[in-house]
């Protein structure tokens, strides 16, 4: 009769999740997930192939979570309510936003790819920036996404402390801003958020 195992697929996943969380890909390494769950790295390689197999998983876990965060409806503006997404975020799950956003534990390229993914999936459909070429449309979303990190970095420890209609003003004004005024216009210091890759059928 086969032993039953002891250590499973999924706290493995949440081991090296939680690990990342805390300290970032730097210390993403067998021994030291082992270590947090206080057993040997054999489970490990029994569950995943690799390491990078184990990486990907984790990558994949926060995506998902960032898609449920990320697709919330508060108001009747699919931006707006993806700005007020990401700022709700940010206050519900400040480990994880540090680790995303701010100490970039999984990778700038990697999220960056994906918050543009999904902030292209958004404008896809939204009516009035359907006239706006794809550099004036990063550049709207670039503008979108640096207001609601600084409401969220703002709001996070409590330096103030803004009413959701309060929010919903300051972002629909930067939107329609953008999207009327051409903000960024041909500004080579944002091609960072310009080279963004866009997944592949976003």
């Amino acid at each position: 009769m086969a032993r039953k195992k002891t250590i499973t697929h999924d706290q493995i996943l949440n081991a090296a999740y939680d690990l990342v969380v805390e300290q970032g890909f730097k210390s993403f390494t067998a021994r030291n997930i082992a270590k947090k769950m206080n057993c040997s790295t054999q489970p490990i390689y029994l569950e995943f192939k690799n390491m990078a197999e184990l990486k990907q998983a984790v990558m994949d876990r926060i995506k998902e979570l960032l898609s449920l965060k990320m697709a919330k409806h508060f108001t009747n503006d699919p931006v707006v309510d993806l700005g007020l997404a990401y700022i709700n975020f940010a206050l519900e799950n400040r480990p994880l936003y540090r680790a995303v956003f701010v100490e970039d534990h999984f990778g700038v390229d990697e999220m960056r790819e994906y918050a543009m993914s999904t902030a292209m999936r958004v404008f896809d459909s939204y009516e009035p920036a359907q006239h706006l070429n794809e550099a004036q449309l990063r550049n709207t979303i670039c503008g979108v996404w640096i207001v609601a990190t600084g409401i969220a970095n703002l709001m996070a420890p409590g330096f103030i402390d803004i009413t959701r209609d309060q929010m919903v003003d300051i972002l629909t004004a930067v939107t329609q801003d953008f999207i009327v005024n051409g903000r960024f216009s041909d500004d080579p210091r944002i091609s960072w958020f310009q080279d963004a890759k866009i997944a592949q059928g976003y």
